[in-house]
């Protein structure tokens, strides 16, 4: 499912900037609106707000910007071609396909999964049925990383039965392999858990996929920040081929082409018909990477990515020329550089969107030495928690703001202080931006900025303020 991009409303006579996300508040409390796999400037700290029972109590904390994401590194070509070879032979072994319910099938399991185990990974396999045989997905997770932020990439590991399939898709399934190998040889620790999966019975009807997402409670699911899908990268004819599904995957793939300087176009051959769609219909976001099938490349193609115009990207769809002698290497190294690039880049930033914002406008009284008031802010369309550095930006309008306390309120009813009183501070105003270790938190729901006027003959009000994830 396409996300819609966060646009410009107006509430209380204001205009929002574009890009931001608004809701409207009240002086009153708002009330709330409220994988692991199936297998395996800011202002400083101060002490924390008395808050009344049962809720429980915490600080914000002065927390630096996060480091930019860490650059992938380049995927070696001779090991994604080394799988490969190893998925040829064991076709060649296995009555020369490594299709469903077939031995060279669960040989192919066996052997990524042997490779993922020695390199740290918890690797666990999932039984399906299909037509009478048993099927297997292979699921490996790289331990760390927020639980409630999963980043998955995969690729369906069965061939036809009329051949090895090494473009269809061992191309696909070497590139996931080698991108987790190189995983674990950085160590990477991301912010988003990562986790990567090899699917059983694609060429049946996505059924490997299929299987999975339909049997993963929904509390699963919605940790899932993003699936990436790697099938058929390797095309003799190749085509640069990105999905046209979720923005930011969609832009992070556009953004490393760009970088080497090889022109893109939306897929449109494959959609619906691999292993993303069921993680699609159930509005996990998606994207991937595709390198042509039985579609004709066209002039115009051949002229920007050479190959031979007027014929398919891969004349061995289905085929059983579908061998090592199928693969065109410059295509197969570019689009698993882009993997892990991908990988690297949608991981690092565990809070989801960067830079979403929600925001109320809407004016609130602050009483003079009064009861404390609140503006609320309703969170919807995050997946998961909130980050370890949610920004609040807060404008409140006082004539003495040494006199203003001001507390974060989360959804689950948690308080974050983020200013206490001081007798020592005559100015007007309170326009500041804090940060809020917020992690425990659920980003969907109602937050609420409390605030409270401690001493008399002061006027103010809540001007405005937001939530930046």
């Amino acid at each position: 499912m396409k996300l819609s991009v966060p646009g410009a409303h107006r509430i209380s006579g204001r205009r929002v900037r574009p890009g931001r996300i608004s809701t409207r508040a009240t002086t009153a409390a708002v009330a709330g609106l409220a994988a692991a796999g199936l297998l395996a400037a800011a202002a400083p700290a101060v002490s924390a707000a008395p808050a009344a029972p049962p809720v429980s109590t915490r600080p914000a904390q002065s927390t630096p910007a996060a480091p930019a994401a860490l650059a992938a590194p380049d995927i070696p070509l001779a090991n994604v071609k080394a799988h490969l070879t190893q998925f040829s032979s064991i076709a060649a072994a296995n009555g020369g396909n490594r299709a469903h319910g077939r031995a060279g099938y669960l040989a192919s399991v066996n052997y990524v999964k042997g490779k993922l185990d020695a390199a740290g990974f918890t690797t666990s396999v999932q039984q399906f049925t299909s037509g009478g045989a048993t099927g297997y997905n292979l699921i490996a997770d790289w331990p760390g990383g927020d639980p409630n932020q999963v980043l998955m990439s995969g690729s369906h590991l069965d061939s036809v039965t009329s051949g090895a399939g090494i473009n269809d898709n061992g191309s696909g399934s070497a590139a996931v392999l080698e991108t987790a190998l190189a995983v674990s040889r950085a160590q990477l620790q991301p912010a988003k858990h990562l986790r990567f999966a090899w699917w059983g019975a694609e060429e049946l009807g996505l059924v490997g996929s299929r299987y999975y997402v339909n049997n993963l409670p929904a509390a699963e699911r919605a940790k899932i920040s993003g699936y990436l899908n790697f099938d058929m990268i390797g095309s003799p004819n190749a085509g640069y081929f990105v999905y046209d599904d979720d923005p930011t995957i969609e832009q992070t793939f556009k953004n490393y082409y760009a970088g080497i300087g090889v022109p893109t176009e939306i897929e449109t051959e494959g959609d619906g018909r691999s292993d993303h769609a069921p993680f699609k219909n159930v509005g996990i976001p998606v994207g991937g990477l595709f390198s042509g099938a039985g579609y004709i490349k066209s002039a115009a193609q051949a002229q920007k990515w050479g190959g031979t115009s007027g014929q398919a990207f891969d004349r061995c769809y289905h085929s059983s020329c579908d061998t090592t002698a199928n693969i065109n290497d410059t295509a197969l190294d570019r689009n698993s550089d882009a993997a892990a690039h991908a990988v690297w880049t949608l991981s690092a930033n565990s809070s989801g969107p960067s830079g979403e914002v929600f925001e109320t406008v809407d004016d609130v009284t602050i009483p003079d030495n009064g009861p404390t008031i609140t503006s609320a802010v309703t969170v919807s369309g995050r997946t998961g928690n909130a980050p370890a550095a949610l920004k609040v930006g807060v404008d409140i309008k006082h004539t003495w703001r040494g006199d203003v306390v001001i507390d974060l309120i989360g959804p689950s009813g948690t308080v974050y202080r983020l200013k206490d009183s001081s007798g020592n501070d005559s100015a007007d105003n309170v326009i500041a931006t804090y940060t809020v270790d917020a992690s425990s938190e659920t980003a969907n729901g109602v937050w609420r900025l409390r605030v409270q006027d401690v001493a008399a003959q002061d006027t103010g009000y809540i001007d405005s303020w937001r939530l930046t994830f």
